[in-house]
């Protein structure tokens, strides 16, 4: 692998318009939305930026005022925008979601309006030839091959190209029922699984979309490497839900290369200001780990303290740079007296 590419990471998806009713008021009476922007795999590269990584997003947004607010927070996160594509087109639109808070026993809401937005219409002759050679990696969910034929017609061309071209190849399986069939998806992720290096699939996932069995969980993680050699890592996430305020989050991390799995001590009662992103914050640490280390067990402390971390602050993108994720990770292995305040 070369070390030399411009890129540590760069991801594929769309950016959104994310609007909010202020605390815990409900969308259908609030006055007031909060502004902010997010995506997913936009989420894991500003995660994963945050942590020290050269990072960039390939998207394609409108060419207004509303594109223009999400190309500067892409530039605030320091995620570079050098592929960003612009559409011209009279019936741009910037894809937008509505996230409402949950309060036990009432749960949290999205709401979407991203139908025929920007991104949709991307094509892969707008995206310059040099980047599939730019990075050692490259990121994208299934919720991009869920929004169009078009995007999934693209990501997996993508995905063929960056392989082609020496990157690594992240995946999160990322299956929103709300956007496509169980039976679609599992036949695009499929599809795709022969080119992939490092696998994102909660466990519901591999049990009900992925149809991988009602087994032991660790024999699924590691049957994906046994049916796709090219496979080398599988992650899974476990989130106990106690209320929407309070949750314990863990995972863990196969790894093909010493068949072994990875896992630790949950982080308990994690105060939830705003849960979603974990999931990305999640990849985001398990990239750098990797990208940065080579190591699992690396990939596993990064991932569990990045996304345990992300819910508790509102949006969807992560706020921890190294020195605090650092620090997170040390308390969390203490043993003894921690420190309640940084001072």
């Amino acid at each position: 692998m070369n070390d030399k590419r411009e890129f540590d990471l760069l991801t594929f998806g769309e950016v959104m318009l994310r609007l909010s009713p202020q605390g815990y008021e409900r969308m259908s009476n609030c006055q007031v939305f909060d502004k902010r922007a997010g995506g997913s795999e936009f989420n894991v590269a500003a995660g994963s930026c945050l942590l020290g990584i050269r990072t960039g997003v390939i998207t394609k947004i409108p060419d207004n005022d509303l594109g223009k607010y999400i190309k500067n927070e892409i530039r605030f996160e320091g995620v570079s925008d050098d592929y960003l594509i612009y559409d011209k087109t009279s019936d741009a639109r910037l894809g937008v979601y509505y996230y409402e808070a949950g309060a036990a026993p009432r749960r949290p809401t999205i709401v979407y309006d991203r139908r025929n937005s920007s991104f949709t219409t991307i094509s892969l002759e707008e995206i310059p030839e040099d980047v599939y050679a730019s990075t050692r990696m490259f990121h994208t969910s299934g919720i991009t091959l869920a929004l169009c034929k078009n995007t999934r017609r693209v990501a997996t061309e993508m995905i063929r190209r960056f392989k082609e071209a020496g990157a690594q190849i992240s995946f999160d399986c990322n299956y929103r029922a709300n956007l496509w069939s169980e039976e679609e998806a599992r036949e695009a992720i499929y599809a795709i699984l022969p080119y992939v290096d490092i696998l994102f699939v909660s466990e519901e996932t591999s049990h009900r979309m992925m149809q991988r069995g009602d087994g032991d969980l660790r024999e699924i993680m590691k049957g994906y490497t046994e049916d796709f050699p090219n496979i080398r890592y599988v992650c899974t996430t476990e989130r106990t839900v106690i209320s929407p305020k309070k949750h314990d989050f863990t995972s863990m991390i196969y790894s093909k290369a010493s068949d072994s799995f990875y896992t630790e001590k949950p982080y308990k009662d994690i105060d939830v200001v705003d849960r979603i992103g974990s999931g990305d914050a999640y990849c985001a640490g398990v990239l750098y780990g990797l990208l940065r280390y080579g190591d699992a067990r690396k990939a596993l402390e990064y991932g569990d303290a990045t996304s345990s971390t992300k819910n508790t602050v509102p949006g969807d993108l992560p706020s921890s740079d190294l020195e605090e994720i650092d620090r997170i990770i040390r308390n969390h292995k203490a043993t003894g007296h921690v420190e309640e305040l940084n001072r």
